[in-house]
Protein backbone atom coordinates (compact mmCIF):
# COMPACT_ATOMS: atom_id res chain seq x y z
CA UNK A 1 0.00 0.00 0.00
CA UNK A 2 1.42 3.37 -0.79
CA UNK A 3 0.15 6.08 1.46
CA UNK A 4 0.21 9.49 1.14
CA UNK A 5 0.65 12.00 4.38
CA UNK A 6 1.89 15.53 4.84
CA UNK A 7 4.59 15.49 7.67
CA UNK A 8 2.73 17.74 10.18
CA UNK A 9 3.26 16.41 13.67
CA UNK A 10 6.69 14.70 13.87
CA UNK A 11 5.94 12.31 16.70
CA UNK A 12 2.51 10.59 15.43
CA UNK A 13 4.32 10.31 12.07
CA UNK A 14 6.81 8.73 13.80
CA UNK A 15 4.83 6.11 15.18
CA UNK A 16 2.31 6.09 11.91
CA UNK A 17 5.35 5.13 9.72
CA UNK A 18 6.19 1.97 11.60
CA UNK A 19 3.44 -0.19 9.55
CA UNK A 20 4.51 -1.96 6.50
CA UNK A 21 3.42 -0.11 3.87
CA UNK A 22 5.02 2.73 1.61
CA UNK A 23 4.61 6.16 2.90
CA UNK A 24 4.77 9.28 0.47
CA UNK A 25 5.62 12.54 2.06
CA UNK A 26 5.61 15.66 -0.28
CA UNK A 27 8.74 17.81 -0.36
CA UNK A 28 9.26 21.11 -1.74
CA UNK A 29 12.57 23.63 -2.90
CA UNK A 30 11.99 25.39 0.71
CA UNK A 31 10.83 22.40 2.83
CA UNK A 32 8.20 24.67 3.86
CA UNK A 33 4.51 23.28 6.30
CA UNK A 34 4.02 21.86 2.59
CA UNK A 35 6.48 20.18 1.59
CA UNK A 36 8.51 19.22 4.91
CA UNK A 37 9.85 15.65 3.31
CA UNK A 38 11.44 13.46 6.04
CA UNK A 39 12.43 14.37 9.20
CA UNK A 40 15.22 15.76 10.22
CA UNK A 41 15.23 14.99 13.77
CA UNK A 42 12.86 12.18 14.50
CA UNK A 43 14.37 8.26 12.89
CA UNK A 44 12.35 7.38 10.12
CA UNK A 45 12.20 3.94 8.28
CA UNK A 46 13.54 3.97 4.66
CA UNK A 47 9.66 3.42 3.89
CA UNK A 48 9.48 7.17 3.90
CA UNK A 49 10.04 8.41 0.79
CA UNK A 50 10.06 12.14 -0.42
CA UNK A 51 7.89 12.73 -3.19
CA UNK A 52 8.02 16.20 -5.04
CA UNK A 53 4.12 17.69 -6.38
CA UNK A 54 5.06 17.32 -10.31
CA UNK A 55 6.53 13.31 -8.94
CA UNK A 56 3.14 13.08 -7.30
CA UNK A 57 1.14 13.59 -10.02
CA UNK A 58 2.74 10.44 -11.90
CA UNK A 59 2.62 8.63 -8.13
CA UNK A 60 0.30 5.47 -7.34
CA UNK A 61 -1.34 6.37 -4.67
CA UNK A 62 -3.79 4.05 -2.56
CA UNK A 63 -5.00 5.96 0.14
CA UNK A 64 -4.50 9.66 1.17
CA UNK A 65 -4.30 10.56 5.35
CA UNK A 66 -5.52 14.34 4.98
CA UNK A 67 -4.24 16.41 8.40
CA UNK A 68 -5.26 19.99 7.37
CA UNK A 69 -8.08 21.99 6.04
CA UNK A 70 -6.34 22.80 2.90
CA UNK A 71 -4.95 19.54 1.88
CA UNK A 72 -8.01 17.88 0.21
CA UNK A 73 -7.74 21.00 -2.06
CA UNK A 74 -3.54 20.35 -2.65
CA UNK A 75 -3.95 16.69 -2.77
CA UNK A 76 -6.25 16.92 -5.95
CA UNK A 77 -4.31 19.48 -7.38
CA UNK A 78 -1.07 17.55 -7.11
CA UNK A 79 -2.61 14.50 -7.79
CA UNK A 80 -4.94 15.16 -10.21
CA UNK A 81 -7.08 12.87 -8.10
CA UNK A 82 -10.17 14.55 -5.63
CA UNK A 83 -9.52 12.90 -2.19
CA UNK A 84 -12.90 10.50 -1.41
CA UNK A 85 -14.09 10.77 -4.54
CA UNK A 86 -11.26 9.51 -7.13
CA UNK A 87 -8.74 7.99 -4.48
CA UNK A 88 -9.83 6.61 -0.84
CA UNK A 89 -8.77 9.12 1.98
CA UNK A 90 -9.43 9.82 5.72
CA UNK A 91 -9.75 12.83 7.94
CA UNK A 92 -7.08 12.57 10.34
CA UNK A 93 -7.64 15.09 13.34
CA UNK A 94 -5.01 15.87 16.09
CA UNK A 95 -6.47 18.85 18.21
CA UNK A 96 -9.34 19.60 20.12
CA UNK A 97 -11.68 22.41 18.67
CA UNK A 98 -10.68 25.84 19.16
CA UNK A 99 -13.69 27.49 19.02
CA UNK A 100 -17.02 27.55 21.45
CA UNK A 101 -16.02 23.17 21.71
CA UNK A 102 -19.68 21.61 21.73
CA UNK A 103 -20.87 23.63 18.52
CA UNK A 104 -17.49 23.64 16.80
CA UNK A 105 -18.37 22.48 12.81
CA UNK A 106 -14.88 20.03 11.63
CA UNK A 107 -13.58 21.42 8.10
CA UNK A 108 -14.76 18.15 6.76
CA UNK A 109 -18.14 18.17 8.25
CA UNK A 110 -19.58 18.27 4.74
CA UNK A 111 -16.74 16.71 2.63
CA UNK A 112 -17.67 13.41 0.78
CA UNK A 113 -16.34 10.20 0.74
CA UNK A 114 -14.11 10.99 3.92
CA UNK A 115 -14.35 8.99 7.72
CA UNK A 116 -12.59 11.83 10.20
CA UNK A 117 -10.39 9.74 12.47
CA UNK A 118 -9.65 11.11 16.24
CA UNK A 119 -7.01 10.71 18.14
CA UNK A 120 -9.23 10.78 21.69
CA UNK A 121 -12.52 10.29 22.39
CA UNK A 122 -12.85 13.68 24.41
CA UNK A 123 -12.34 15.14 20.87
CA UNK A 124 -14.74 12.54 18.86
CA UNK A 125 -17.42 14.08 21.39
CA UNK A 126 -16.55 17.89 21.05
CA UNK A 127 -16.40 18.20 17.28
CA UNK A 128 -19.28 18.60 15.53
CA UNK A 129 -18.39 15.95 11.76
CA UNK A 130 -22.45 16.15 10.91
CA UNK A 131 -23.10 13.22 8.96
CA UNK A 132 -19.63 12.32 8.43
CA UNK A 133 -18.72 8.53 9.63
CA UNK A 134 -16.52 9.12 12.61
CA UNK A 135 -14.08 6.63 14.85
CA UNK A 136 -11.04 6.92 16.95
CA UNK A 137 -7.62 5.51 16.61
CA UNK A 138 -5.80 6.27 20.26
CA UNK A 139 -2.26 7.08 20.15
CA UNK A 140 0.64 4.90 19.87
CA UNK A 141 4.01 5.62 21.13
CA UNK A 142 7.47 3.76 19.70
CA UNK A 143 8.33 3.08 23.14
CA UNK A 144 11.70 4.83 24.21
CA UNK A 145 12.19 2.40 26.97
CA UNK A 146 11.97 2.37 30.47
CA UNK A 147 14.86 5.40 31.01
CA UNK A 148 13.31 7.30 34.52
CA UNK A 149 15.68 7.96 36.49
CA UNK A 150 14.73 11.12 38.54
CA UNK A 151 18.34 11.97 39.16
CA UNK A 152 17.34 15.35 39.33
CA UNK A 153 15.06 17.17 41.79
CA UNK A 154 13.47 19.33 38.91
CA UNK A 155 10.26 18.75 37.09
CA UNK A 156 10.25 18.29 33.07
CA UNK A 157 7.56 20.39 31.01
CA UNK A 158 7.20 19.90 27.07
CA UNK A 159 5.64 22.30 25.11
CA UNK A 160 5.99 24.28 22.22
CA UNK A 161 5.64 27.68 22.18
CA UNK A 162 4.92 28.18 25.82
CA UNK A 163 4.98 32.27 25.66
CA UNK A 164 2.64 32.28 22.12
CA UNK A 165 -0.10 29.93 23.45
CA UNK A 166 0.02 31.23 26.72
CA UNK A 167 -2.75 30.26 28.94
CA UNK A 168 -3.69 27.46 26.83
CA UNK A 169 -0.72 25.47 27.53
CA UNK A 170 -0.96 26.42 30.92
CA UNK A 171 2.18 29.02 30.85
CA UNK A 172 0.55 31.44 33.55
CA UNK A 173 0.97 28.45 36.17
CA UNK A 174 4.29 27.32 36.15
CA UNK A 175 5.43 30.77 38.16
CA UNK A 176 2.97 29.08 40.91
CA UNK A 177 4.43 25.45 40.39
CA UNK A 178 8.28 26.78 40.42
CA UNK A 179 7.27 27.81 44.26
CA UNK A 180 6.96 23.40 44.36
CA UNK A 181 9.92 22.42 42.44
CA UNK A 182 12.43 24.06 39.28
CA UNK A 183 11.52 23.93 35.98
CA UNK A 184 12.33 22.49 32.92
CA UNK A 185 10.30 23.32 30.15
CA UNK A 186 11.76 22.09 27.09
CA UNK A 187 9.97 22.65 23.20
CA UNK A 188 10.24 25.12 20.66
CA UNK A 189 10.33 28.90 21.64
CA UNK A 190 11.32 28.36 25.25
CA UNK A 191 14.43 30.14 25.49
CA UNK A 192 14.12 33.06 27.66
CA UNK A 193 10.74 32.17 29.80
CA UNK A 194 11.98 32.63 32.67
CA UNK A 195 12.70 36.46 32.07
CA UNK A 196 8.93 36.77 30.24
CA UNK A 197 7.30 35.22 33.08
CA UNK A 198 9.26 37.41 35.67
CA UNK A 199 10.67 34.35 37.76
CA UNK A 200 14.16 33.26 38.38
CA UNK A 201 16.42 31.65 36.10
CA UNK A 202 17.18 28.29 38.29
CA UNK A 203 13.75 28.04 38.76
CA UNK A 204 12.40 27.55 35.54
CA UNK A 205 14.83 27.40 32.45
CA UNK A 206 13.79 26.68 28.75
CA UNK A 207 15.59 24.24 26.13
CA UNK A 208 14.87 22.99 22.77
CA UNK A 209 16.33 19.28 22.17
CA UNK A 210 16.50 17.29 18.98
CA UNK A 211 13.72 13.82 20.35
CA UNK A 212 16.63 11.53 20.64
CA UNK A 213 18.34 14.35 23.93
CA UNK A 214 15.10 15.60 24.57
CA UNK A 215 14.04 11.78 26.14
CA UNK A 216 17.06 11.38 27.99
CA UNK A 217 17.12 14.77 29.23
CA UNK A 218 13.19 14.39 30.73
CA UNK A 219 14.07 11.07 32.13
CA UNK A 220 16.62 12.23 34.24
CA UNK A 221 13.86 14.66 36.28
CA UNK A 222 11.93 13.58 39.39
CA UNK A 223 8.41 14.29 37.54
CA UNK A 224 6.66 15.30 34.92
CA UNK A 225 3.94 18.29 34.60
CA UNK A 226 1.37 18.50 32.48
CA UNK A 227 -0.03 21.91 33.17
CA UNK A 228 -1.81 22.12 29.98
CA UNK A 229 -5.78 23.48 29.82
CA UNK A 230 -6.60 22.50 26.47
CA UNK A 231 -5.13 20.19 24.17
CA UNK A 232 -5.76 16.94 22.29
CA UNK A 233 -3.42 14.73 24.13
CA UNK A 234 -0.15 15.45 24.51
CA UNK A 235 2.25 12.91 23.18
CA UNK A 236 5.28 14.42 25.32
CA UNK A 237 2.65 13.20 28.46
CA UNK A 238 2.38 9.40 26.36
CA UNK A 239 6.43 9.45 25.92
CA UNK A 240 7.14 10.59 29.70
CA UNK A 241 4.62 7.98 30.71
CA UNK A 242 6.27 4.76 28.73
CA UNK A 243 9.98 6.52 30.11
CA UNK A 244 8.57 5.43 34.18
CA UNK A 245 7.70 8.90 34.36
CA UNK A 246 5.36 10.10 37.43
CA UNK A 247 2.83 12.03 36.03
CA UNK A 248 1.32 15.65 37.59
CA UNK A 249 -1.30 16.65 35.37
CA UNK A 250 -4.67 18.91 34.77
CA UNK A 251 -7.73 16.89 35.17
CA UNK A 252 -8.52 18.77 31.26
CA UNK A 253 -9.66 16.92 27.94
CA UNK A 254 -8.20 13.28 27.98
CA UNK A 255 -5.72 13.47 30.28
CA UNK A 256 -8.31 11.73 32.99
CA UNK A 257 -8.14 9.16 31.31
CA UNK A 258 -4.72 8.51 29.67
CA UNK A 259 -3.22 8.75 33.51
CA UNK A 260 -4.95 6.21 36.27
CA UNK A 261 -4.67 6.88 39.57
CA UNK A 262 -1.54 5.38 40.38
CA UNK A 263 0.81 6.75 37.91
CA UNK A 264 0.31 10.12 39.62
CA UNK A 265 -1.81 12.92 40.34
CA UNK A 266 -4.21 14.56 38.41
CA UNK A 267 -6.88 17.12 39.64
CA UNK A 268 -8.03 20.66 38.71
CA UNK A 269 -7.35 21.68 41.66
CA UNK A 270 -3.99 24.13 41.68
CA UNK A 271 -2.88 23.35 45.36
CA UNK A 272 -3.40 19.21 44.99
CA UNK A 273 -1.31 19.59 42.08
CA UNK A 274 1.40 21.54 43.72
CA UNK A 275 1.53 19.19 46.94
CA UNK A 276 2.24 16.29 44.83
CA UNK A 277 4.85 18.26 43.13
CA UNK A 278 6.44 18.67 46.42
CA UNK A 279 5.61 15.27 47.54
CA UNK A 280 7.08 13.21 44.36
CA UNK A 281 9.99 15.70 45.24
CA UNK A 282 10.63 14.54 48.78
CA UNK A 283 9.67 10.92 48.08
CA UNK A 284 12.10 9.29 45.46
CA UNK A 285 10.90 5.77 46.29
CA UNK A 286 6.75 7.06 45.89
CA UNK A 287 7.86 8.68 42.68
CA UNK A 288 9.28 5.45 41.63
CA UNK A 289 6.74 3.57 41.87
CA UNK A 290 4.05 5.82 40.23
CA UNK A 291 6.09 5.97 37.03
CA UNK A 292 6.15 2.47 36.79
CA UNK A 293 2.21 2.24 37.40
CA UNK A 294 2.21 4.82 34.38
CA UNK A 295 4.88 2.76 32.11
CA UNK A 296 2.45 -0.05 32.65
CA UNK A 297 -0.47 1.56 31.97
CA UNK A 298 1.01 3.57 28.46
CA UNK A 299 2.36 0.19 27.04
CA UNK A 300 -1.28 -1.48 27.79
CA UNK A 301 -3.29 1.59 26.10
CA UNK A 302 -0.68 3.30 23.37
CA UNK A 303 1.73 1.00 23.02
CA UNK A 304 2.76 0.88 19.05
CA UNK A 305 1.15 -3.07 18.32
CA UNK A 306 -2.31 -1.93 18.86
CA UNK A 307 -2.47 1.15 17.49
CA UNK A 308 -0.74 -0.15 13.86
CA UNK A 309 -3.24 -2.78 14.00
CA UNK A 310 -6.19 -0.34 14.51
CA UNK A 311 -5.27 1.72 11.64
CA UNK A 312 -4.10 -1.37 9.27
CA UNK A 313 -7.96 -2.39 9.84
CA UNK A 314 -9.24 1.45 8.79
CA UNK A 315 -6.60 1.02 5.80
CA UNK A 316 -8.16 -2.08 4.47
CA UNK A 317 -11.91 -0.86 5.02
CA UNK A 318 -11.53 2.11 3.43
CA UNK A 319 -9.59 1.02 0.54
CA UNK A 320 -11.14 -2.01 -0.43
Amino acid sequence: MRILLWHVHGSWTTAFVQGPHTYLVPVTPDRGPDGLGRARTFDWPESVVELTPAQLREAEVDLVVLQRPHEAELAARWLGRRPGVEVPAVYLEHNAPDGPAPATRHPAADARGLTVVHVTHFNRLMWDCGARPTMVIEHGVVDPGPLWTGRLRRAAVVVNEPLRRGRWTGTDLLPYFCEAAPLDVFGMGTEGIAAELGVAAERCSGRELVQRDLHREMAERRVYLHPVRWTSLGLSLLEAMHMGMPVVALATTEATEAVPARAGVVSNRLEVLHDAVRGFMAEPERARQAGAAARAAALARYGLPRFLDDWERLIKEVTR
